[in-house]
């Protein structure tokens, strides 16, 4: 086979396998937007042709600007080094503009609530598609409609305990369930259009001002729940790094976009035929035959959905580790191939508790679709502000090409959201209430660790005031070596400090270890390291800086051995070294600079962070811990 034909073969593959990963939310929306928009104001948008083909076409229309224009035309192109989603666009921004503060303050202060709101996100997503998909029963068999929640409830306590096993196992096996997924949905929506190829009249954006014309406040209304149709889109852009831009956007284009439009015109040519089938009308197209199997293919597809936005959220919460927003995070890897393969516990329990809280409370996708859209809409409105900031500062776009942009995508969003603060009180306050209780603990622990770093400084003291007094001092040096994780070359480790002070040894070959995550997603492995002595070369205390990526793996251990064998500057032998960890307690004390709530936040928290040792991938055998107590 030519090269050619190889990397076609290859693309198709990515295509497929994009189609697991990057679609599953979106792709599943079918399940219920379509319902929920009918539902509204207890049906107040009837079944008949102008109100049907008014939704229909507001549907496509969103789908086709926020999607296919916006998403793999504009923000795709702002990749990270490849990756993309709402915390790299926010540290592409830090990159790029770095020398303005305010701005670089804004793109940051927009991504932590970006992400926040991702981390709602990823509390509804599961509750509402995996319900909807059970909801099917109630089309087969509405007498038994009670055990819909214990289904669904069961279904996702056994997903979230799967999580530690890792996706990768069943993770070959999504593509090919979303690929048949898409085909199945594209097909139901056929016959439908066939019988009343009128809907299609709902292609036209005519048919979307006319309803709006003749309709306005109605509209206005609907808007808010045409939104759930394009639940996921930030997925195809969160995604890139996997699979992307191109495997993305074929996948998209060539299977997702046709299969749903397919799908959407034909739920509307059945609610022509049938008015009574807005009660479910994705379930009531299939034949009586099919509902079952189609009810199995349904949530298995809400599973694989719900599964892209948990690992969606272990990713996002690594980046805000190691962007200094969250304290350290137990992260198993759970694939030896695929370092993107993680499974972070604290994260995933807190997910399955507020999903269930969610499923218990709410009852029902319907129900739940109400606190759905403003997650939905903030995000999409922060990622058009970020990209706009981006385009504008670093790409030095014209005032007129980010006027149209901002006007078409942003003015469309801005409606979103206004239709959706309508449900405030009916459950929208949900995911505004989870995003500032993430944005409150983020920022909470940037705050805290600027506090508690000012501390530690003055208890360390000066680095070059130490190395002079073991020049002078009668410091015993003890064969080994002593590695010593610590921010910066410029004062002490506590940990080396104690040792000093107390022990009055030193190790003769000292390494002290600054890790600096920067604000890209991967750092090459030979481009990661710089080795440079402290003051005397004769003093055998050595300083290396480790470079990572938000997406590598801090990894102590594993750097000192490539900066053994990349560099001739490092001459320890890392198997053999012993690691100090400098331990700090933090308590809540009398000093100025943070109100007394937040230091009590940042206090609970740094008592439930992860181990340093755990992090930083350290030998339990060959770890010593010693600490100090810092006030704040």
């Amino acid at each position: 086979m030519s090269n050619e034909g190889h990397h076609r073969t290859g693309m198709a593959a990515l295509a497929v396998s994009a189609l697991g990963v990057v679609f599953g939310d979106i792709g599943t929306s079918p399940l219920y937007s379509i319902q929920t928009v009918f539902a509204l104001d207890n049906g107040a948008i009837r079944p008949v042709p102008d109100d049907v083909y008014g939704v229909i076409s507001m549907v496509f229309w969103a789908v086709l600007l926020i999607v296919s224009v916006k998403y793999v035309v504009f923000v795709m192109r702002a990749g990270n080094d490849g990756e993309g989603g709402i915390m790299a666009l926010a540290a592409l921004i830090r990159r790029s503009v770095a020398g303005r503060t305010t701005m670089v303050a804004t793109a940051v202060l927009l991504g932590v609530i970006g992400g926040s709101l991702f981390f709602g996100d990823s509390v509804i997503t599961p509750a509402i598609s995996v319900l909807s998909a059970v909801e099917g029963i109630e089309v087969v068999s509405p007498e038994i409609k009670e055990v819909v929640l214990p289904i669904g409830v069961t279904i996702l306590v056994l997903l979230f305990l799967a999580q530690r096993f890792g996706t990768h196992r069943v993770g070959r096996f999504f593509g090919p369930i979303m690929l048949l997924w898409f085909v199945v949905i594209g097909l139901l929506g056929v016959p439908w259009i066939v019988a009343r190829p009128g809907v299609l009249l709902a292609l036209s954006p005519t048919s979307a001002i006319a309803f709006f014309v003749d309709r306005p406040f109605l509209a206005f209304v609907a808007m808010g729940a045409v939104v759930l149709a394009i639940t996921g889109a930030e997925a195809l852009y969160a995604d890139m790094g996997h699979f992307g831009r191109a495997a993305i956007s074929k996948a998209w284009f060539f299977v997702a976009f046709p299969a749903l439009t397919l799908n959407y015109l034909g739920q509307g040519a059945l609610i022509l035929s049938r008015p009574d089938a807005v009660s479910n009308p994705f379930f009531i197209m299939a034949p009586g035959w099919a509902q079952i199997p189609l009810i199995v293919l349904a949530t298995a597809a809400t599973v694989i959905a719900s599964q892209a936005v948990i690992s969606g959220a272990f990713s996002m919460a690594r980046q805000a580790v190691q962007l200094g927003f969250l304290p350290i995070l137990t992260v198993r890897h759970t694939s030896r191939e695929e370092s993107g393969q993680i499974y972070v516990p604290g994260i995933n329990w807190l997910l399955l508790a507020g999903v269930l809280i969610l499923a218990v409370t709410f009852g029902s996708s319907q129900s739940l679709s109400t606190a759905y859209g403003l997650a939905v809409t903030g995000t999409l409105l922060l990622t058009t502000s970020l990209f706009l900031v981006l385009a504008g500062a670093a790409w030095h776009w014209k005032w007129w090409q980010l006027t149209l942009v901002g006007v078409v995508f942003g003015g469309l969003e801005l409606t979103f959201l206004a239709g959706n603060l309508t449900k405030v009180v009916h459950g929208g306050w949900l995911p505004l209430l989870l995003g500032a209780l993430v944005v409150t603990v983020m920022l909470t622990w940037q705050r805290g660790r600027r506090v508690v770093t000012a501390r530690r400084t003055e208890l360390e003291g000066s680095m070059a005031e130490f190395v002079d007094e073991l020049r002078d001092g009668e410091a015993v040096r003890v064969p080994g070596t002593a590695v010593f994780p610590h921010p910066h070359k410029e004062t002490v480790p506590l940990a080396l400090r104690a040792n000093f002070e107390f022990n009055g040894v030193v190790h003769e070959d000292v390494v002290v270890v600054t890790v600096i995550p920067e604000n890209v997603p991967h750092v090459p492995r030979n481009e990661r390291f710089s080795v440079d002595s402290l003051h005397q070369t004769d003093d055998g205390i050595v300083h290396l800086t480790v470079r990572f990526g938000f997406q590598d793996d801090q990894d102590i251990p594993g750097a000192l051995r490539d900066a053994f064998l990349l560099t001739s500057e490092l001459e320890v032998d890392p198997d053999a070294a012993f690691y100090y960890l400098s331990r700090v307690s933090i308590e809540v004390g009398p000093r100025k600079g943070m109100p007394r709530w937040q230091k009590m936040l940042f206090t609970g928290l740094a008592h439930n962070a992860a181990s340093p040792a755990v992090y930083f991938r350290l030998p339990v055998e060959r770890t010593v811990v010693m600490g100090t107590r810092v006030d704040i």
